[in-house]
């Protein structure tokens, strides 16, 4: 017998009339055509309206197609949260080319390695950074044409390394330029490098149609409303923003643009702006509990803020409560677009005791709506674990928001998308409700005389305590045990504790083995996105076992 055929198939195909690959230089068109008079950003004195930022996205990809710059080319640029980074996540895909914003805090040999791997044509850099540039260019080992931000707001030195200004290129392009809707939603849109704290980091490639999701999913899992005014305290560097350039233009919000991130202009901006979402890490959380009382007056409205790492400690999410900030916790990975979980929140949460509503709102949560898959699994045998919240395994993830692969490494892509899921590398456990809660990093656990000791468990004791301001635990190598924890802690201002106290406080709340055997007090390295860099505190710790022996 043969197949009966599909009537629904049947004289119903694709056309331009009911198809489009999705793309999120379609929220720019529209916010620009609904709301044309709308402020689109703020950066000190200057102003924009959506109509503005359009016609000057459609400048700078015009350019960009005069010099031959298009579909599978590379357009890095160096800039801090400024109204150019916003322009550059739409001018340049709009031109059909790839945007590899660079990390800011990074060193030039580093800068070098990704301007050769993805092989940029062109670089727009802001004068802050002409230092490392002009070290990384010298590096390269070939010509890219230079174009220079200078921005009003930046007061420092730093050296033009270009022959044309930004505003000087945008001056040659055409405001009505009609770009080219990409003809494949599967197209790259964006490179984005990992840390790299073994060897050198991975371009991670996200395409349009993940781009396009994630920013639609990052309105839905945070119940944004339309005109947000969002405040950029997270680096546009970082996963694109968490996507968030596009989120702001699909909600025809309005972005602050901020180039450093420090308490008194964060309030200063909050209140000015009626500033109503931010995202940050625990540290920027962190900083704005610490700030005096005084900097904090003022602020009477609702502020929403998205805080995401393996597992903020309990005592900040307390913090942004007592604060009056509504705060929601998500995570991911910049191979996942950044969040691509939700610790979703239940309305009969509010009744329950605040210890209790920050336990759960610690956890890492459920998957985005836009995400199709999450599970943790025995990474070996590919199982999920059982939902005990006992029993660790892998965070996986699968779905739309989930990377194209590495760029020109297939093994990494490879083994990261191996039994058809994204291996994240992080532990956590399922718990019967559904929420997942991560354990640590699996580099990151501690194995004390055959006991698994979670240095996330021991950090938000720590978190704790009130003279600690940050605190990271990883093991510190033992001839009886194999490894003890081993805490570096970073104190509040002109707070005290002794390494006796805190091991004490610790024993209070922990069992014994799990405590730390060592405290060591002092900043903490942090990366640009505010992570503390434990690979760093990990030599540490073995040149002190080292030296104890």
């Amino acid at each position: 017998m043969e197949p009966r055929a599909n009537p629904y198939e049947q004289d119903l195909g694709k056309t331009p009339a009911n198809y489009a690959p999705l793309t999120p230089l379609s929220f720019l068109e529209r916010a620009a055509t609904v709301y044309p008079q709308r402020v689109s950003v703020i950066h000190g004195v200057r102003r924009f309206t959506w109509q503005e930022t359009y016609a000057r996205s459609r400048c700078l990809a015009s350019v960009l197609a005069q010099r031959g710059i298009g579909l599978g080319d590379t357009v890095a640029a160096m800039l801090a949260n400024t109204p150019e980074m916003i322009e550059c996540h739409f001018g340049v895909p709009m031109a059909g080319a790839v945007l590899n914003a660079l990390n800011t805090r990074l060193d030039a040999e580093a800068i070098a390695f990704m301007l050769n791997h993805g092989e940029a044509k062109l670089l727009i850099t802001d004068r802050e950074f002409a230092p490392t540039i002009e070290q990384a260019l010298k590096k390269i080992g070939r010509a890219i044409e230079v174009i220079d931000v200078d921005d009003p707001e930046y007061r420092g030195a730093g050296e033009r390394l270009g022959e044309k200004t930004y505003e000087a290129l945008l001056a040659e392009g055409d405001p009505e330029w009609r770009w080219p809707w990409p003809a494949d939603e599967w197209q790259a849109i964006s490179l984005n490098y990992t840390s790299g704290t073994t060897g050198n980091p991975k371009g991670v490639v996200y395409h349009h149609r993940g781009a396009y999701l994630n920013a639609v999913g990052n309105i839905l899992v945070w119940g944004m409303p339309q005109q947000p005014i969002y405040l950029w305290t997270l680096p546009m560097f970082h996963c694109n923003g968490w996507c968030f350039p596009w989120t702001v233009a699909a909600n025809a919000g309005t972005n602050v643009c901020l180039r450093k991130v420090e308490p008194a202009p964060i309030f200063d901006l909050i209140r000015q702006h009626k500033v109503s979402h931010y995202c940050g890490a625990p540290i920027v959380h962190q900083a704005l509990i610490n700030a005096p009382a005084e900097m904090k007056q003022g602020i009477t409205h609702k502020v929403a803020g998205l805080v995401a790492a393996a597992a903020p400690p309990a005592a900040m999410i307390e913090g942004m409560k007592l604060m009056g900030f509504d705060l929601t916790h998500v995570y991911g990975l910049t191979e996942v677009y950044g969040p691509a979980t939700v610790c979703a929140k239940h309305p009969e949460w509010e009744s329950l005791p605040l210890a209790e509503q920050v336990r759960l709102n610690g956890r890492q949560g459920v998957r985005y709506t836009v995400q199709e898959g999450l599970s943790v699994m025995d990474p070996e045998t590919m199982r999920p674990v059982p939902a005990d919240g006992q029993t660790m395994g892998e965070i996986m993830f699968r779905g739309n928001i989930t990377m194209k692969g590495y760029l020109k490494n297939p093994l990494a892509t490879q083994e990261a998308f191996r039994g058809g899921w994204f291996h994240s590398g992080d532990l956590a456990v399922m718990q019967p409700d559904g929420y997942v809660k991560i354990k640590d990093r699996s580099k990151d656990i501690i194995i004390s005389g055959g006991e698994n000791v979670s240095s996330l468990e021991v950090e938000d004791v720590l978190y704790r305590h009130p003279a600690v301001l940050a605190a990271a635990v990883v093991a510190m190598p033992d001839a009886k045990w194999g490894e003890t924890p081993c805490a570096f802690v970073e104190l509040k201002t002109g707070a005290k504790a002794t390494e006796a106290e805190l091991i004490e406080h610790c024993r209070a709340s922990l069992a014994r083995f799990k405590a730390p055997r060592a405290v060591v007090f002092g900043e903490l390295p942090k990366t640009s996105t505010g992570k503390i860099q434990k690979f760093v505190l990990r030599e540490k710790a073995k040149s002190a076992s080292a030296i104890d022996t």
